[in-house]
């Protein structure tokens, strides 16, 4: 899936995503990491979610986990909980090592489909994004989200990732 991406470093930019996609506040954005020692840095991880990301990250799995109190930027939803991701992709890792953690979304307007080509995304967001990375037609295959704050694996969206294998975890 194709995102639109802004620094956490930068939270004019992250404002800016929230009026690019009309995305309602209340919609959480999640953060992408290069490695979980920078999701350490964000969120607070027990046992479960450490045992979680040792297995599926990277990988195609968003882990909400109750947000470090330093992580002061509006990400939209609660300001409580933080989503994060850690892509097996290494242009990310390469991005993220640049300019640290990315908050990202689906690179469609809230609410449309999801977009698969390049040419999609600059025909649905014509002079608005300073960028656009041609990684060709990707499929629609959204990350598997799940809700780790409370004693167990609370599944949000189902994903590549099994549920039947994360309640193994």
């Amino acid at each position: 899936v194709y995102g639109v991406s802004a620094a956490l470093s930068e939270p004019a930019a992250v404002r800016r995503l929230f009026e690019l996609k009309g995305r309602a506040a209340t919609k959480a954005m999640a953060v992408l990491v290069g490695a979980p020692e920078q999701a350490y840095e964000l969120g607070v991880f027990g046992p479960l979610a450490n045992r979680i990301i040792e297995r599926f990250w990277p990988g195609p799995l968003t882990v909400v986990v109750k947000r470090r109190s330093s992580l002061e930027i509006d990400l939209g939803g609660d300001s409580a909980t933080v989503g994060i991701r850690c892509p097996d992709s290494s242009l990310v890792a390469a991005i993220v090592a640049e300019v640290g953690p990315i908050v990202t979304t689906s690179a469609n307007p809230s609410g449309a489909a999801t977009i698969a080509t390049p040419h999609d995304i600059a025909a649905a967001f014509p002079q608005h994004l300073a960028l656009v990375l041609d990684g060709g037609t990707l499929d629609g295959a959204a990350s598997t989200v799940v809700d780790l704050t409370g004693p167990g694996v609370d599944i949000l969206r189902e994903g590549p990732i099994p549920t039947s294998e994360l309640l193994r975890s």
